[in-house]
């Protein structure tokens, strides 16, 4: 069973310090056994990045829509994994106000992090937290998803371009509650196609310019991405190949 100092070993063991911004895309299940359970990994990656801030995804694209048009910042689950529903309920965590893809946080500067998320009509715009990642040289870390799939931080590279038909031409009308409980109309585009499940694709690239390191959490296999460095990298990829995470392109390259 790992402790807590056990899982912070283990990060300081990837040559983090705790200063940093992490955003955590996790499976639950791959950490193994845990004094505590999933409060005993919280506690210890909330320790270990006191000096820093710490950030999960805390989404509800798959609750909220235009026939359920509410999203309430108190009482929406997330719908992407078990430990960001724990941490969106921790005391301190603030959780943005975006009614499909709110983040939560607590940490160094966590209300200016996830403030203003409800000014956009899309979900990773430059300036919401997704966008915030890149301008704070943010890691992001995988633990035990197996792959960089899972990572909304390049929805938000592809938005910044843009790359063509990347959001839903029409909105949806949606509605924000706050911790206030004041309503806030949020009219939302979705990102369209399925382009994570190409994503992967692009580790070794990663890897190899400095990108993209490894490491272990528990039983679980870490991916560590700068999001600065993998941002500018996709950024440039885009630039001349715009539809590179489309099924379109590579079945047109597997014809060729």
């Amino acid at each position: 069973m790992y402790t807590k100092n056990d899982l912070k070993s283990d990060l300081a063991a990837m040559g983090l310090t705790g200063r940093e911004t992490v955003m955590i895309h996790s499976s639950l299940k791959s950490i193994g056994e845990v004094e505590n359970r999933a409060d005993g990994i919280l506690d210890a990656l909330q320790e270990f990045f006191a000096d820093g801030l710490l950030a999960f995804p805390s989404m509800t694209y798959s609750l909220v829509h235009a026939k359920q048009p509410v999203y309430s910042v108190r009482d929406t689950p997330c719908c992407v994994s078990a430990l960001p529903e724990i941490f969106r309920k921790r005391e301190g965590v603030l959780r943005s106000l975006h009614p499909t893809h709110a983040v939560a946080a607590i940490g160094r500067d966590a209300a200016d992090f996830v403030s203003g998320h409800e000014k956009f009509d899309s979900p990773a715009h430059p300036d919401s937290p997704w966008g915030k990642l890149y301008k704070r040289s943010a890691y992001i870390m995988f633990i035990g998803t197996g792959t960089i799939h899972c990572n909304t931080f390049l929805h938000g590279v592809e938005e910044w371009l843009p790359v063509p038909g990347m959001l839903t031409d029409y909105h949806e009308q949606l509605v924000v509650y706050d911790y206030d409980g004041r309503g806030i109309e949020v009219p939302s585009r979705r990102h369209v196609g399925h382009h994570s499940k190409w994503y992967n694709i692009l580790a070794p690239e990663f890897k190899k310019a400095g990108a993209l390191r490894e490491g272990k959490f528990g039983d679980a296999g870490v991916f560590l991405l700068e999001a600065r460095k993998a941002g500018d990298m996709v950024y440039e990829l885009l630039k001349k190949e715009p539809l590179f995470f489309t099924d379109e392109y590579h079945e047109g390259k597997s014809d060729e």
